[in-house]
């Protein structure tokens, strides 16, 4: 058996986060997926294929940490001592932060298929992939990678605005010509929370996540809002659903979560 056989076969659920558009905190949104199933009980992974903007080390507090080799490939980096939740990024192959990653589609493609084939999960419940936005190579590289694992499907991530709802259509597209199932959508950057008192306030306009959803025929997941709690979490690489859970944010992101692992369970 080849050694991509070996590593992903042990894997459960495969879910990929997907936009069709930047800055619409897709990797915020993949990192909190990934704490918030490994606190319900879950043993996961996950795998940061953004090569040109690697964010989920920081995300964690992993900055500066190596990749191991074993015998069987690359270990990810764990963040916890119980190695509950391991992470890959190539954050973690570049000898400087602040290096720029300046490749072409071909050696990216490579770069995956090596992420996809090499990385020891070790028998891991969900593999969460955090994908770079739009419908390009790498997105054809992972799913063409994924293809004979059967991957449980894409969770498609927009903001509120006209622009990134167009591009979430173009998404859903993209996933239906390429026969990725859909998981849901998620609505981030949904208002903004009160660092003092907790209240929600609509900065952007509301519920275009959600009509999309309808007009699509997906489930839609839930609104997650701007909280400063949760930017700075990331900043510190702290876990934020450990720490406050009395806020709306979390109570947002565990709505989405227990209806991802239903939606996962009904497919």
């Amino acid at each position: 058996m080849d050694a991509p056989t070996d590593h992903l076969s042990t894997v459960r659920h495969v879910i990929l986060v997907l936009s069709g558009k930047g800055g619409v905190g897709k990797s915020t949104v993949a990192s909190q997926l990934a704490l918030g199933l490994k606190h319900a009980g879950k043993k996961v992974g996950l795998l940061d294929v953004d090569l040109c903007g690697p964010s989920v080390p920081k995300m964690f507090g992993l900055e500066g940490h190596d990749v191991h080799q074993c015998p069987e490939g690359w270990l990810p980096v764990y963040v916890d001592k119980e190695q509950q939740l391991g992470v890959m990024s190539i954050g973690f192959l570049i000898e400087n932060r602040d290096d720029a990653v300046v490749w072409r589609g071909p050696k990216k493609n490579a770069m995956i298929k090596q992420f996809l084939s090499d990385v020891v999960w070790r028998d891991i419940d969900y593999l969460v992939i955090d994908t770079p936005p739009g419908t390009s190579d790498e997105h054809i590289a992972v799913i063409e990678g994924l293809k004979a694992y059967n991957p449980d499907g894409a969770l498609l991530v927009t903001t509120p605005q006209g622009v990134a709802i167009g591009d979430v259509r173009r998404e859903l597209t993209f996933c239906r010509k390429t026969g990725v199932p859909i998981l849901g959508i998620v609505e981030n950057m949904s208002g903004f929370v009160c660092p003092c008192c907790g209240e929600v306030t609509n900065v952007f306009s509301k519920g275009g996540g959600e009509a999309l959803a309808k007009q699509a025929q997906v489930p839609f997941l839930g609104c997650i809002p701007l909280d400063p709690n949760l930017a700075a979490s990331l900043e510190e690489g702290k876990d934020f659903l450990q720490h406050y859970k009395a806020s709306p944010t979390f109570c947002a992101l565990d709505t989405v979560i227990k209806k991802l692992i239903q939606v996962d369970r009904d497919f």
